[in-house]
């Protein structure tokens, strides 16, 4: 069975001029490179286009920084580190964090159709997107007061322990969740009393950029820097400067793993939130009907364009039929289409480069014996025929070990497996390279508890999914990254710790 998209009643030129006439409304008329606190060209002069996903058509010409650039934003940012920043007290940043949150919700609409112009996330997704954005601001500035160190006396002796900012970090950010991952990088850094230079990915750079125009006002000059261009070009030379202390990575593990090693040049800390294939454990005890949209939204949010996705489900084999079932059915009732409309579901990826990669992970399965339940293919309809749509898609029958189940696919694609045996099941749940996340769905809290123990992932979901709450560490096991984001545990890794031992 396939999904067939429902495209309501658009045309290819409906959709044409509706992103033309958002694009004319949102899209940033400065793209140059964001360095001390004005907008500058990039040294080498040359620009590159950002693509909308569902039309395929340039939204901007973006500045290219290189090498050149990054040495002038880590310089800028160093400026103003020492002229002000640093002295900042907590009340300073927190205010300079609330009136940050305040400026985001104040232009949440334009950036949510920024968000899904040029990522192609629905509108509606982008919509919470940027509210998260704000709330993270708010969240460290509500913690930032209480980040005060400790004393300990002993007889003569008199300790104390502080934690000092880096001064300048280095931040590269992702492509699926652009002014989300800014703000998850941003608001800690700043909170921790450090400066930034942050660096986008190359598909999405213009919510970071119509950021940085926002927040000019608020920040003192230097204190976020943002250069615009391609991984080997500005992502390289910033993760392997000398004179950044910290970086904060979230992207693949692939590259997570060069990150480190341009890091360990200048022994640089280092922060990674990087890949997963998390498992989504269904026990038979399941309201069926909760299950399937459970699964759902673990696997299809984003398109698929999770590192936490619920990308493996384990069913049980008392209600593998009835969920199965009701998937095919969820997954037929999606609407694919343009991602401006409200009423979609599932929007394009990002690029094609991304469709041909999820493309070549299905051709795979197809010729590996995988049954499809439902999608498997590029959506056989002429309005969405020039973005970068892939049907929703569910497979079955696999070998555990196929590349398809091992690897990130990053896209609309789940596979299946039934189970009978809870320790086998376990087993196949934690044979991957990665532990970022996984979902645990029962009515039973005994056997949910005990699930959420055995599979190892720095993230648990029980009945629920994406459901990320500021305050809760996010992070991964094995593979899946090094520190936590989103708690006061991030404070730690933006900051470095002092011990005063003082003898009376």
């Amino acid at each position: 069975m396939s999904s067939q998209p429902d495209s309501v009643d658009d045309s290819r030129s409906d959709v044409l001029q509706r992103h033309r006439d958002a694009a004319d409304a949102v899209v940033p008329e400065r793209t140059a490179l964001y360095i001390g606190g004005e907008f500058t060209e990039p040294a080498g002069g040359e620009t590159f286009a950002t693509t909308d996903p569902t039309t395929n058509q340039e939204l901007a010409s973006v500045a290219r920084g290189r090498t050149a650039d990054v040495d002038r934003a880590v310089a800028a940012a160093w400026d103003g580190f020492e002229t002000e920043w640093s002295g900042y007290d907590a009340g300073d940043r927190q205010r300079v964090l609330l009136a940050i949150a305040d400026a985001i919700e104040a232009h949440a609409d334009e950036l949510a159709q920024l968000e899904t112009l040029d990522n192609g996330k629905p509108i509606s997704e982008a919509t919470i997107d940027v509210h998260s954005a704000a709330e993270q601001f708010r969240y460290f500035a509500g913690i930032v007061r209480e980040n005060g160190g400790e004393t300990m006396t002993d007889g003569s002796r008199y300790g104390q322990v502080i934690a000092e900012p880096y001064g300048v970090v280095g931040q590269v950010i992702p492509w699926n969740f652009p002014l989300l991952m800014a703000s998850w990088k941003l608001a800690p850094a700043l909170a921790a009393g450090n400066c930034s230079v942050l660096k986008p990915a190359e598909q999405t750079p213009l919510s970071a950029l119509r950021l940085a125009e926002l927040i000019d006002d608020i920040v003192p000059d230097g204190v976020v820097n943002v250069v615009t261009g391609f991984g080997e070009e500005a992502g390289e030379p910033l993760t392997r400067h000398s004179d950044v202390r910290k970086v904060a990575f979230t992207g693949s593990t692939a590259v997570g793993k060069q990150v480190m090693k341009n890091a360990a040049e200048n022994v640089t800390d280092v922060t990674l939130e990087l890949g997963g294939k998390s498992p989504v454990v269904v026990f038979p005890d399941v309201d069926v009907s909760t299950a399937v949209q459970l699964v759902t939204a673990a696997i299809f949010y984003n398109t698929g364009e999770c590192c936490e996705a619920g990308s493996r489900l384990f069913i049980h084999e008392d209600v593998a039929d009835d969920v199965l079932e009701g998937l095919v059915q969820a997954i037929d009732g999606m609407e694919i289409g343009d991602p401006l409309r409200d009423e979609t579901d599932l929007g394009p990826k990002v690029s094609r480069e991304q469709v041909d990669r999820t493309i070549d992970y299905l051709d795979a399965a197809r010729d590996a014996g995988g049954e499809f339940l439902a999608g498997g293919d590029r959506p056989d309809d002429e309005v969405l025929s020039e973005g970068c749509y892939v049907e929703p898609t569910l497979i079955e029958g696999l070998d555990h070990d196929h590349d398809a189940v091992q690897e990130e696919i990053f896209g609309p694609v789940l596979e299946v497996f039934r189970w009978d045996d809870y320790e086998t099941m376990i087993e196949l749940a934690n044979d991957v390279d990665y532990g970022l996340a996984g979902g645990v769905i029962t009515d039973d809290l005994a056997r949910a508890n005990e699930a959420a123990r055995d599979i190892e992932a720095g993230y648990i979901w029980v009945n629920s999914y994406h459901d990320l709450a500021p305050g809760l560490p996010f992070g991964g096991y094995k593979q899946s990254g090094i520190g936590r984001e989103l708690s006061a545990d991030t404070l730690d890794h933006y900051q470095q710790t002092k011990t005063i031992n003082l003898s009376l």
